[in-house]
């Protein structure tokens, strides 16, 4: 996370908690970062030096007034003067990272070499949950060369009990060991 994406974020969050809109901004904020990862031209055009920024914030107003918080929307126009959108969804990690804090929300990415049933998903949650005492996120990834087991990500920890991890310690204790 960028240092602009993170200060800016904060500020967002700051705002959005003193007027009680912490949870919309937090879902528009999901819907934008999505849409322009989709579409990265979008994003380039708030970025142009070559289009002014009274035009680029009236491509913002053309394209979101009404339809997203007015905050979020000067927000944007301030990423957009400033020449910062390229710095969005840092932003958005930022606010997100602050959000989950304040909501005692732990977000915990689940690596597996297939993805989890529904049933394994809702145990790994209910143990987390009992575990940390905190509102698990469980996002499942799917890495095939992990073969087997599960590797868990969060709070910049990582618990790896994968097959491909395991034979990666064997492989060392072998490499390490004098015969």
């Amino acid at each position: 996370m960028t240092q602009i994406g993170s200060v800016y974020g904060e500020a967002l969050y700051e705002l959005a908690c003193s007027e009680g809109l912490e949870n919309t901004i937090l879902d528009e904020l999901k819907v934008l970062d999505e849409g322009f990862r989709q579409e990265p031209g979008f994003v380039k055009l708030l970025c142009s030096h070559s289009v002014s920024k009274q035009e680029r914030c009236q491509v913002l107003d053309d394209s979101f007034r009404g339809k997203i918080n007015q905050y979020l929307l000067n927000f944007l126009k301030i990423l957009t003067e400033k020449g910062y959108m390229h710095h969005f969804t840092h932003c958005c990690e930022a606010y997100t990272r602050h959000y989950n804090e304040d909501h005692n929300i732990l977000s915990v990415r689940a690596v597996t070499a297939v993805p989890l049933t529904d049933r394994q998903a809702q145990a790994l949650t209910q143990k987390l949950t009992r575990m940390t005492g905190k509102t698990i996120l469980l996002d499942n990834r799917v890495d095939t060369t992990c073969l087997g087991g599960v590797r868990l990500d969060y709070d910049g920890q990582r618990l790896d009990d994968t097959i491909c991890h395991r034979m990666e310690s064997i492989r060392e204790l072998l490499k390490n060991t004098v015969l």
